[in-house]
């Protein structure tokens, strides 16, 4: 999948995507002066945005099965730790497999990583999880992740990733997909690394709110 929105750095140092200029702090968007501007990779500008306010209160869900492949969890590493180093709040169920590389990777890159916990316990938790919440909910912990998170990356498919793939669907929250995830209508599928990241930081910046939204 090709992002085609235009990204670009004004010379006031504010970012530029698709003709809005994104406030940071309040995830707004306002129509961009036309002024001339130096174009940027969505890396580039979220590196630039990371320096002009938090991104904590973006929230991006790393999803995958417990049981993954090498491939799996070597992708899932590299999702967190991209995504992490933006300051970007990364979820996921807090377990092994997809989940614990996703979480190793934030941790690497001085990321947040929480683990929604199907159980009571947060000792449950991999060891790279920043912060634990047991919710006791079992299987139904996958919806709260969807709900919770902005974007969804499945990477490698399970029944549990199915569901909170339908989930996010089902929310009309953006679902991302790498690593033989599940393909169903409405995921967006990457073939890389790098294009899981760039269609999740253009999702991102696609959800940027009007100053007049409610």
């Amino acid at each position: 999948m090709t992002i085609t929105q235009d990204t670009r750095i004004l010379e006031d140092g504010s970012l530029c995507f698709g003709g809005h200029r994104i406030t940071p702090a309040a995830w707004q968007r306002q129509p961009a002066p036309a002024t001339p501007g130096r174009s940027v990779s969505l890396t580039e500008a979220f590196a630039a945005l990371a320096q002009q306010a938090s991104l904590r209160h973006l929230v991006v869900a790393v999803i995958g099965p417990r049981a993954a492949t090498p491939a799996q969890e070597q992708a899932a590493e590299a999702v967190g730790r991209a995504l992490g180093s933006y300051g970007i709040t990364l979820i996921c169920g807090g377990k092994t497999g997809v989940m614990a590389a996703a979480s190793k990777g934030c941790q690497a890159a001085g990321g947040l990583m929480i683990g929604i916990l199907p159980g009571t316990d947060p000792a449950e938790a991999n060891p790279f999880v920043s912060i634990a919440l047991p919710t006791g909910l079992s299987e139904g912990r996958n919806m709260v992740i969807a709900r919770a998170a902005r974007v969804l990356v499945a990477i490698g498919g399970s029944y549990g990733t199915l569901s909170e793939v339908a989930y996010g669907l089902h929310f009309d929250k953006p679902v991302i997909t790498l690593e033989d995830a599940p393909q169903i209508d409405g995921v967006r599928p990457a073939r890389t690394v790098a294009e899981a990241v760039d269609l999740t930081l253009a999702a991102l910046l696609d959800q940027a709110r009007s100053p007049d939204h409610v």
